[in-house]
C-alpha cells in the first residue's frame, strides 16, 4: 500500500482552555488539490501552522512521505505557506521578496535570477519586478505572496485563506488561477477556507472540520450527496438544504412534518420515532397538473442570474427554499401559489438525538 504524502495522526493542541486540534486524523496522497473546510474557530490554520512546522502539537504525528517530521524545524519540511494577511516586506521590491527566501537557503545569484524570471512570468507579474507591494493590486499581491511560497518549489504548500481579502471578481480570477498553478505544478496543496464555493470548486477532495477534528472528508460529490450528519448536511451545498424537524409516520414510509407528509425511501423506521429530513432547493420540483404536491404561497424571490430562488411559506417553519432555472422562475411572483413536488428518493433522514444520516433503504 502507498504510503500518503502527508500523514497526521492523532494531532492534540491546546492554547490555554481552548482546544485547537482534538485527535486529528488526515491523509493527503501525493499531487492532490484538499480543501480543509469549516467556520471559523474549527482548527484549520492550526492544522496548517503545525504541518509547516510554526506551532508545536501537545500530541500525535506528523509524517511527509513516510518521514516523521513532528518536530523537525520548518526548514527540514519542504512546507511552504500563504498566510491570509499575504506577509510580504513592505521595503522589498517584487524582486527582492522572491529572491529572499532563496537567499536564506544559500541559492546561487544566477539560479535565483532565472526562479525570479520564471516564478514572475508564471504568475504574470514580471512587469512589476522593481515594485514595492503598496504599489501592487490585491491581484498582483496575492500572486506576489504565492511566487514566495513557490520559489521554493515545495514539495507541499499550505493556503491559508488566502483570496479573503480579495473583492468577488478577484476571487473568481484567483481561483482559476490556483487551480491552473497546480495543475502546471503538479504538487501537493492543502487549502483552509470558510467559503464552501472555494472548498466546492477547489477541492479535489475535502475534509469537513468541527471542533478540531475531520467529521467528514470525500469527494465534492460525495459530501453534497451523502453527508454523514446534519453539520455537514448544513455547511455543503447552496442554498442551504432545507431541514425540518418532524416524527416517522404509522406507516414507516413518511415523515409528518411542517411541509406535511413527506414520503421516505426508508423503510422500518419506528414510527412517532423523532427525526430532522433535509431536501437540497435543487431536488425540489414544479409538480404537474395530476401529481400530488405542497402548495403554498411564494414568499420570497431572489434572482441569481441564471438561477432564481424562491421560498416557499410553510406552517410555523422555515421556508422551503426552491431553486429553479431563471427562464421558469420568470413567471413566479410573489404571493402565487406555487405547487412542488418532494420524491422520496431526494429525502435525507437524520437522527434528531445524535444529528447522525440514517442511510436509505435498497
Amino acid at each position: 500500500m502507498t504510503e500518503p504524502h502527508l500523514s497526521l495522526s492523532g494531532l492534540s493542541k491546546a492554547f490555554s482552555t481552548t482546544v485547537a486540534l482534538d485527535g486529528l486524523d488526515l491523509d493527503v496522497d501525493e499531487g492532490c488539490f484538499f480543501a480543509l473546510f469549516g467556520p471559523s474557530s474549527v482548527g484549520k490554520t492550526t492544522t496548517l501552522r503545525t504541518i509547516a512546522g510554526l506551532v508545536r502539537p501537545d500530541s500525535g504525528t506528523i509524517r511527509i512521505e513516510g518521514r516523521d517530521v513532528t518536530h523537525a524545524p520548518i526548514r527540514d519540511r519542504d512546507v511552504s505557506m500563504v498566510f491570509q494577511s499575504f506577509a510580504l516586506y513592505p521595503h522589498l521590491t517584487v524582486a527582492q521578496n522572491l529572491a529572499y527566501p532563496l537567499r536564506e537557503a544559500g541559492v546561487s545569484s544566477s539560479e535565483i535570477r532565472s526562479r525570479v524570471a520564471e516564478t514572475t512570468e508564471m504568475l504574470r507579474i514580471a512587469h512589476r519586478l522593481a515594485n514595492k507591494p503598496a504599489t501592487l493590486s490585491g491581484g498582483e499581491q496575492q500572486r506576489l505572496a504565492l511566487g514566495r511560497a513557490l520559489i521554493a518549489r515545495p514539495r507541499i504548500l499550505l493556503l491559508d485563506e488566502p483570496l479573503t481579502n480579495l473583492d468577488a471578481k478577484l476571487r473568481h480570477d484567483m481561483r482559476a488561477e490556483l487551480k491552473r498553478l497546480h495543475r502546471d505544478l503538479g504538487m501537493t496543496v492543502i487549502y483552509a477556507t470558510p467559503d464552501e464555493l472555494e472548498a466546492l470548486s477547489m477541492g479535489q477532495e475535502i475534509a469537513v472540520m468541527d471542533a478540531g477534528k475531520v467529521v467528514q472528508r470525500g469527494t465534492p460529490d460525495d459530501l453534497y450527496e451523502t453527508p454523514l450528519n446534519l453539520y455537514v448536511a448544513s455547511k455543503i451545498g447552496s442554498p442551504h438544504m432545507n431541514l425540518y424537524e418532524g416524527t416517522v409516520g404509522e406507516d414507516g414510509r413518511t415523515v409528518q412534518c411542517a411541509l406535511g407528509s413527506v414520503p421516505l425511501q426508508h423503510a422500518g423506521l419506528a414510527p412517532a420515532r423523532p427525526v430532522t429530513i433535509g431536501v437540497r432547493p435543487a431536488d425540489v420540483r414544479p409538480a404537474e397538473d395530476s401529481e400530488p404536491s405542497l402548495a403554498t404561497p411564494v414568499s420570497l424571490i431572489e434572482p441569481l442570474g441564471d438561477v432564481t430562488v424562491i421560498s416557499l411559506e410553510t406552517d410555523r417553519a422555515a421556508p422551503l427554499r426552491v431553486l429553479l432555472p431563471e427562464a421558469r422562475a420568470s413567471s413566479v411572483n410573489r404571493g402565487d401559489i406555487f405547487p412542488v413536488l418532494i420524491e422520496a428518493e431526494t429525502v435525507h433522514v437524520f437522527d434528531s438525538g445524535s444529528g447522525l444520516a440514517i442511510p436509505p433503504s435498497h
